[in-house]
């Protein structure tokens, strides 16, 4: 990163920030990615096989299942993402169900 060597205060400490903040990033897809092999390793065993994982942007997951199946989908996905890493403190995953993303989102 250049602008570490600015002389412009405001660009070398938007750098500073940049730079302290790439660790957190990185170790957070780490654990997105080890929660989505996770997941998709138990599918099988959730809602009876039909659970299919059909989407990722950024932080988020989105699957579709049986109307049905919805509790045991969240929980099961819940579940699992939690549990994806250890840590000394606390992984929370929030979820949501409905008909289309904005629903589940909302």
């Amino acid at each position: 990163m250049p602008e570490l060597s600015s002389r412009n205060h405001q660009l070398r400490s938007e750098a500073e920030r940049r730079v302290m903040n790439f660790p957190r990033q990185g170790s957070a897809a780490d654990i997105l990615k080890k929660a989505m092999i996770d997941v998709h390793a138990a599918l099988p065993a959730i809602a009876d096989g039909r659970m299919r994982m059909i989407l990722t942007v950024h932080d988020e997951l989105l699957f579709e299942a049986p109307r049905e199946a919805a509790d045991e989908a969240t929980a099961a996905v819940r579940r699992l993402m939690e549990a994806a890493v250890a840590l000394k403190v606390p992984l929370t995953v929030d979820v949501g169900a409905g008909e289309n993303w904005n629903e589940a989102t909302a």
